[in-house]
């Protein structure tokens, strides 16, 4: 059965290859996708071959390229292997854009994932000149429906001034219906609240809109999102769980939160799935998640019945689970509903709901700045993506790591991070496999104590607790004491040993 329903749109369907010429050098293109799900599948590739074609001929040929979060291999990928990108934003994990990235090759902005939406209305970035976007159907009116992500969707069909539409058939029709896309943003002084009060509330429209006048190419694909693949639970991600969930009950205890906890966020990653499958064994019931992405863990947690609802922008499922969901796609009606990530990070809904926020890091020094975007301070690996957001405006935040990497050879706390994506004043609770350091309502000097004793591996923890001791004998101020000659000094016999001091 078609899913290009409108009459008035059928004449418009091409090959990619066709597609792809209403892409121009320098344009900037809002590319649909949020952690590898909702990507186009076939335009970004045929683009990729124009570019390919163009340089050889010794012409340039790169666009700017917006999208909701990462994308995957066939988007991301194929336009770095070509150097077919100057200027990428808000998140990517591919690993050739990234090297590109890190070579000085891609101009990359790393952005909270809220506040890119709102920056291309305010013109931050110029002009928007042409949205690829997936979607399930197009219905005879002209709706859109959406597919496994909306993410930027709309706005960039609101923006671009040509849409190209991918309509991908592995999509469930019965997609329809699960999406709450809220058009009432507006830009200051003339903005009004979200009135989101419950992360089962719709508030907006099940479908995307988009100017029939500006599609300019439709092409049909049937091919599945990326496969994301997540590790078997190990020791380390099992007793994270456990700190954390016990932390949980201890603030369920003192009356801080009500026995079914506060809405949920998990970012992507194998502690936060360790802690979702700790929670289905927990006593925790009727829990509700308000989070960006719906991972294997969460989405087992609504199979079992201990959570109500999921609020999210995307899904990130295994294939196993993801052709599981698809097959039984009608028993989460009414309990799945995916917004605009202007929505789902909202940092004023995030708030008002009181928001659980559980996000890994890279390292943490020992006043609890965290690192969670940098290796060595210069090099890139993702991005921030939505955990700013999140952990800014939560009830209450959790940072968790395992203490040590690359064998041992690396300490997660550290003297001073070498780049810092949360401050001090955005972190309550730091987690690694050697315990919990809660950190509200403590000085520096408290909170050094605290990590160091409670989350630095013991290989590492004597090494911490000297240097602690030093800055408090010999900084030139004693409200965050460092040794200034020292205080990178991990990263630098890192980078000269191969290995942090111990």
């Amino acid at each position: 059965m078609s899913r290009i329903l409108s009459p008035e749109l059928t004449h418009k369907v091409m090959s990619a290859t066709d597609a792809a010429t209403f892409i121009n050098h320098g344009d900037n293109v809002g590319m649909s996708g949020f952690t590898g799900a909702g990507f186009p599948k076939a335009v970004p590739q045929a683009l990729a071959n124009r570019i390919r074609d163009a340089h050889s001929a010794g012409d340039e040929f790169s666009i700017g390229m917006f999208t909701g979060a990462s994308t995957s291999a066939e988007v991301d990928g194929a336009l770095a292997e070509v150097d077919g990108v100057h200027l990428r934003t808000p998140f990517n994990t591919d690993p050739d854009m990234r090297k590109a990235i890190n070579d000085g090759r891609v101009e990359y902005m790393d952005q909270h994932l809220s506040h890119l939406a709102q920056q291309m209305w305010f013109g931050f970035y110029g002009n928007l000149d042409v949205a690829v976007i997936e979607v399930a159907a197009i219905l005879p009116n002209g709706l859109l429906v959406p597919g496994t992500s909306v993410g930027n969707n709309k706005t960039w069909l609101d923006l671009a001034d040509k849409v190209i539409l991918e309509v991908n058939e592995w999509l469930p029709t019965q997609f329809e219906g699960m999406h709450d896309v809220y058009y009432g943003t507006r830009i200051p002084p003339h903005r009004n609240p979200i009135q989101i009060l419950s992360p089962d509330q719709r508030i907006g429209d099940p479908y995307l809109r988009v100017d029939p006048d500006k599609i300019v190419a439709i092409v049909k694909t049937d091919a599945p999102d990326r496969d994301n693949t997540f590790s078997p639970v190990d020791d380390a991600s099992e007793a994270m769980a456990g700190y954390l969930i016990d932390f949980l009950r201890h603030e369920v205890k003192a009356g801080r939160m009500p026995r079914n906890l506060l809405p949920l966020q998990s970012g992507v990653g194998n502690v936060a799935n360790a802690v979702l499958a700790g929670l289905a064994d927990s006593e925790f019931e009727h829990m509700t998640s308000y989070t960006e992405v719906i991972q294997d863990n969460l989405l087992a947690l609504l199979d079992t019945g201990k959570l109500d609802s999921i609020s999210a922008t995307s899904f990130s499922l295994s294939r196993d689970v993801a052709e599981k969901f698809n097959q039984n796609i009608d028993n989460y009606k009414g309990r799945i509903l995916l917004r605009p990530q202007e929505m789902s990070n909202h940092p004023e809904i995030v708030r008002r709901l009181g928001v659980i926020a559980i996000n890994g890091m890279v390292e943490t020094d020992i006043y609890g700045h965290v690192n969670s975007t940098h290796v060595m301070g210069s090099k890139m690996i993702n991005g921030i993506g939505g955990s700013g957001d999140f952990a800014r405006n939560a009830f209450l935040n959790f940072f968790v790591s395992p203490s040590i990497a690359k064998g041992g050879k690396i300490s997660t706390v550290v003297p001073m991070a070498s780049h810092v994506d949360h401050t001090e004043h955005d972190v309550h609770v730091i987690v690694t496999e050697q315990g919990i350091a809660d950190l509200r309502g403590l000085s520096p000097h408290k909170r050094a104590e605290r990590i160091i004793d409670n989350c630095a591996h013991p290989d590492f923890r004597d090494a911490l607790r000297d240097y602690y001791d030093r800055a408090c004998k010999s900084a030139t101020g004693l409200h965050t004491p460092h040794i200034l000659e020292e205080a990178l000094s991990w990263h630098v016999s890192l980078r000269d040993t191969g290995s942090m001091p111990k």
